[in-house]
């Protein structure tokens, strides 16, 4: 079993004390990529520096909705810069937090529709955060001119957000969530979003899965995830690994041919800038 981490935080400082055991642990598990957020200036930094040292990791830089209020042309300049490294898959996380309120909304709206057009520009995925704001997310996203090729970061939402957000292009990140007793409406709208637009994410170290509930999570528990996913879609676990695997492979821009061998290699990508 092959699987890829879409979503994690490898970089923080909650794995300082085990990285290298807690990846061990995490390829045992069978998970051979892992994308480590980038969600603002000195996370860039850290999740570039993890991904250029370590085969299967890649990063993504943007700035997160908390963190709108540092958004300017000066930063927009360096945001564009990192996101030109070859480990950089995806912008984000960007998008809206209403939960936090950590920046007018206004700001939070206008700084997301920046940085999907800059993913846009240049023809990479976003990675979205949405806390409290589901349809301003899904406002923005209908703004900045669908289809788009991204994810919902944690999805959540129930049956009509899930067909909300797939006619816009988007892809589900599917995390520890789907485990969670109460989740009732997650696993229904799971159940009926079609598996090629699925993708594995644990979030670690946030969000553990049953049976995990209460521990630090980490990239070995997305196992845990995708059992529960199987069970839900009534399929074989193996086959949900091979299509998730198959949709992080193509929205991510990594080599199918590498994946098996446990060093997973990027697809060299354009860096065209196209208008910007």
């Amino acid at each position: 079993m092959i699987l890829v981490d879409t979503h994690c935080h490898l970089d923080l400082e909650a794995f300082d004390a085990d990285r290298p055991a807690a990846l061990d642990r995490a390829r045992s598990a069978g998970v051979r990529a892992f994308v480590v957020i980038g969600f603002a200036p000195e996370r860039w930094r850290t999740a570039l520096e993890l991904a250029e040292s370590t085969p299967g990791i890649f990063a993504t830089v943007g700035l997160h909705p908390t963190e709108a209020a540092r958004y300017d042309d000066e930063l927009e300049c360096t945001l564009l810069q990192a996101a030109q490294h070859p480990r950089v898959r995806a912008i984000g996380e960007i998008g809206l937090d209403y939960y936090r309120d950590a920046a007018p909304r206004s700001l939070q709206r206008e700084v997301f529709w920046r940085q999907i057009r800059l993913a846009k520009e240049l023809d990479l995925p976003f990675v979205v955060h949405q806390r409290d704001a589901a349809e301003d997310v899904l406002a923005v996203l209908r703004e900045a001119g669908p289809p788009h090729q991204g994810v919902m970061h944690c999805f959540t939402g129930d049956l009509d957000y899930a067909r909300a957000c797939l006619e816009l292009g988007m892809h589900l990140g599917v995390g520890g969530i789907i485990t969670y007793p109460k989740a009732n409406s997650l696993r229904e709208a799971l159940r009926w979003a079609p598996l090629d637009r699925l993708v594995l994410e644990t979030d670690s170290p946030y969000l553990p899965p049953v049976p995990y509930r209460r521990q630090r999570n980490e990239p070995a528990y997305l196992p845990a995830i995708a059992a529960k996913l199987a069970e839900v879609r009534g399929v074989p676990l193996h086959e949900i690994a091979r299509i998730t695997t198959e949709n992080a492979v193509r929205l991510f821009g990594l080599s199918p041919d590498r994946i098996g061998a446990g060093s997973v290699e990027a697809r060299p990508r354009s860096l065209e800038l196209r208008g910007l």
